[in-house]
């Protein structure tokens, strides 16, 4: 078929030369192959926007709602993290892995499966040990793209909150096991810290 396609753009053009017509030809393909590379790159960045995320009122009017008002949402310095930064990784693969499993979970919107509040509250608990799971699993990755313990200044912590940051590097632990149902409401039924999950 591409031998047939060269060819025949050959014949159409018999006055240009090898040379002339394979550099066209990849000239053009890097045209294509570019548009392709930057309307993927802008889709990415558009799927990562606040407004993409609670465009379907599942998300807008239960997860949203709690986050709003919420430390990560308004506080003191001005720096607000949005859906995207504590659920999705900013590195190319890792974030790429995480949008095919995306489209995925649009099973649910489209099913109707969490469209009523009743339906999201009965399902808030699964969905919940899921993103828990990630988390332990990536030692908090995402938390870490914006809290580095290396910065923490711990003289300005409690000595309660030193002695919980001690433990838990002694123990292995990881942020999401303390540090959870701070943007969203705690589902009922144990917390990241007593489950069994793979990460542990």
């Amino acid at each position: 078929m591409i031998r047939r396609w060269w060819t025949g753009l050959r014949q159409r053009c018999a006055t240009c030369s090898r040379v002339t017509l394979g550099a066209g030809v990849l000239l053009l393909t890097m045209l294509i192959g570019g548009t392709l590379l930057a309307a993927g790159a802008a889709g990415l960045a558009w799927t990562n926007t606040e407004g993409f995320c609670i465009g379907c009122h599942e998300m807008r009017d239960n997860v949203y709602a709690e986050y709003k008002g919420t430390i990560h949402d308004t506080n003191r310095s001005g720096v607000r993290a949005i859906c995207s930064d504590c659920h999705v990784p900013r590195e190319p693969i890792p974030m790429l892995k995480r949008k095919v499993a995306a489209t995925f979970e649009l099973w649910g919107h489209f099913t109707g499966k969490i469209d009523t509040k009743e339906k999201f509250e009965k399902h808030r608990y699964q969905l919940a040990k899921n993103v828990w799971t990630t988390m332990i699993n990536n030692d908090s990755h995402e938390c870490r793209n914006c809290h580095k313990s290396e910065s923490m200044s711990s003289e300005l912590q409690s000595e309660k909150a030193q002695a919980r940051h001690a433990k838990a590097r002694a123990e292995g632990m990881t942020c999401i096991q303390c540090h959870f149902g701070i943007a969203h409401q705690e589902p009922d039924g144990p917390g990241p810290q007593e489950l069994k999950l793979v990460g542990q």
